[in-house]
């Protein structure tokens, strides 16, 4: 996987700064990161968020086409850390429990955002 991080315009730790529909499509506003996976494939991916999940840290990862698309509305949850020099490290979450905490989390910052963007849409 990358260690680098694409500067661009979005906020990686708060989901609900960003103004593009995640579910659907990604604009370059977002951070991306490569994801190297077991079969060597690459997969950019755009940094949904980075949310904490009592001790310990959490990334969702919207994975990419080459389009900059996604389609399927797949999310990768990953255990996010620094290392001493401050660069990422993401980890597999290997543990059914600390995964679904992890996912439930998540649900939990996009519905907060969704609830968020309904409340500042202009009324009509």
């Amino acid at each position: 996987m990358s260690d680098e991080f694409n500067k661009s315009g979005c906020a990686p730790s708060d989901c609900a700064s960003c103004t593009a529909n995640c579910e659907s499509k990604v604009d370059e506003a977002h951070h991306t990161i490569t994801l190297t996976m077991d079969d060597d494939t690459e997969v950019e991916c755009a940094i949904l968020t980075i949310f904490p999940v009592e001790n310990k840290e959490y990334i969702a990862l919207l994975p990419l086409d080459e389009n900059g698309q996604n389609e399927t509305g797949e999310v990768y949850l990953y255990s996010f850390s620094r290392t001493a020099d401050g660069d990422p490290m993401l980890a597999n979450i290997e543990d059914d429990e600390e995964y679904d905490a992890a996912a439930n989390a998540f649900n939990a910052v996009v519905e907060k955002a969704r609830a968020d963007e309904e409340a500042d849409a202009p009324l009509s």
